[in-house]
């Protein structure tokens, strides 16, 4: 008999998760999805000049190569009509609930199943998978004075469309990817743009291009091609960029462009100062923006880097002085380490999943985590990539749970045992050490205390090879095979 299986989350990981159960016959699923459509952090994202810095042949699904991409680097708009073109392609829509967000999710010891609480009810499953990704829940800063504001305000991932910014002051705090993004774009209409800097980030150009009819045509007829542009780009990301990050040899020549890119782009040497890190190229998320310094040097466009010290009613304080504004952008990033919260977590002996990791979150291959049985993770701890496609990651985890599966069909209930997950955490700890975001810098890649628990630290042909299948001994079983749940919704595979 085949598992129920509760999904949370349809963004690229969840639509991937419930595609690959599709083709395996298997439709005893539910997608739990809090927002109002598909999508995850591409609904979300809708700022000016939102987009995607990985190509867009290799920011698809392997099984659902598409070859009407319009350029090289994907806007939001496009990304999110690919993942709506794949659920209404894979026939997920009836299985997908929207505006349902879980709030909790326990495993029952006495059923061997989780039962996972929504607003609306409580329902069991046998497995849950987390699909909530890394980027969802935006980061406010802590500045006193927020609440005070007399203008409009709000969070790059949560932009306000009803605000016209045309011939408005605009302060926008923060100057990562998606600030790079999003302020030549504000800069076209503003009346004048404040661009608040705590940290430098190193920027390399973006080598977009527009696939014309003629290129889209010739990947539709001559899928071969295709395949091998995505082939080259990936092989390309893996054999000039991971090195970069492992401190090898490209690191150098990764330095040297952003510099090159820099100086040919921002003539002021005063500005060009400000904009240059005092950390190793990579140590952060590294920005790919062509657009980013020449906005910077427009005359309506001014690069603020004292600490801000408050927000007035009237704009933002630092410690050279106020900064009159009508309207403040928070491009401050994302909540990454917590994972799972604010999902109330329970497994086996009433452990709870925030306590397990106060420490920092950890997971077996980023999957599986002891003592909680038959739940998996897409997207989970250390695997978020600062070189190649993540959606490579997701389909790695999304066969490696499939082949979980009949597992829990014949042995009941599986956790990875704590044995297994010690060896793991060892083995990251000493890639660890290789690679250059243990430098000197803060990122989202850490936690409070200093610890990676975003990133993966190897190539990404590695984590391939040892997600290829289950290894049983690094798993303990219950032993009550799972059964048909009665729900109509179980069907033989």
């Amino acid at each position: 008999m085949s598992p129920t299986v509760a999904i949370i989350g349809a963004g690229f990981g969840g639509l991937c998760m419930a595609i690959r159960l599709e083709r395996a016959g298997i439709r005893s699923y539910t997608i739990f999805e809090k927002g109002p459509g598909v999508g995850g952090t591409w609904r979300d994202n809708t700022y000016p000049g939102a987009g995607c810095d990985i190509p867009s042949h290799l920011y698809s699904f392997s099984f659902e190569r598409y070859s009407s991409w319009s350029r090289r680097y994907p806007g939001q708009p496009e990304i999110l009509g690919y993942l709506e073109m794949c659920a209404n392609k894979y026939g997920l829509r009836p299985r997908i609930r929207l505006n349902t967000e879980v709030t909790a999710a326990t495993f029952d010891e006495s059923l061997s199943r989780w039962r996972v609480r929504t607003p609306s009810g409580e329902e069991l499953f046998d497995v849950v998978v987390s699909a909530v990704g890394q980027l969802n829940r935006p980061r406010l800063p802590d500045i006193p004075g927020m609440s005070a504001f007399a203008g409009a305000s709000f969070h790059s991932a949560r932009w306000d469309h009803s605000q016209d910014l045309t011939g408005r002051r605009v302060a926008v705090i923060g100057s990562g990817s998606s600030a790079a993004q999003l302020i030549p774009r504000v800069a076209e209409v503003a009346e004048r743009v404040d661009v608040f800097q705590r940290t430098p980030n190193w920027v390399i150009p973006k080598p977009d291009a527009v696939f014309g009819e003629t290129a889209r045509k010739v990947f539709r007829r001559l899928p071969f091609l295709q395949r091998g542009y995505r082939e080259w780009t990936y092989r390309y990301a893996e054999t000039a960029l991971y090195p970069a990050l492992a401190g090898r040899w490209s690191a150098g020549l990764l330095r040297k462009r952003a510099l090159d890119h820099l100086r040919g782009q921002v003539r002021d040497p005063e500005l060009r100062a400000r904009l240059t890190p005092g950390y190793p190229v990579g140590c952060r998320r590294i920005v790919i923006d062509s657009d980013f310094y020449p906005a910077l040097t427009r005359p309506n466009v001014d690069l603020v880097t004292e600490p801000i010290v408050r927000i007035t009613p009237a704009g933002v304080e630092t410690t050279a002085g106020l900064h009159g504004a009508d309207v403040i952008v928070y491009a401050t990033g994302f909540q990454t380490t917590g994972f799972l919260a604010p999902i109330e977590v329970t497994g086996r002996g009433g452990r709870r999943l925030s306590e397990e990791w106060k420490e920092g979150a950890e997971a077996y291959l980023g999957i599986a985590v002891p003592y909680f049985p038959n739940l998996f993770l897409l997207y989970g701890p250390n695997t978020n990539l600062g070189h190649n496609s993540i959606v490579f990651m997701l389909e790695c985890q999304a066969g490696y749970i499939m082949g979980c599966l009949p597992y829990l069909a014949r042995r009941g209930p599986m956790e990875v045992r704590p044995e297994a997950m010690e060896a793991w955490r060892r083995s990251l700890e000493r890639a660890m050490d290789t690679m250059v975001w243990g430098a000197g810098c803060t990122s989202w890649y850490k936690n409070a205390s200093g610890r990676v628990t975003n990133n993966w630290p190897a190539p990404t042909t590695v984590y391939r090879r040892i997600t290829r299948a289950p290894r049983p001994t690094a798993f303990r079983f219950a032993g009550r095979p799972v059964r048909d749940s009665g729900g109509g919704l179980s069907v033989t595979s």
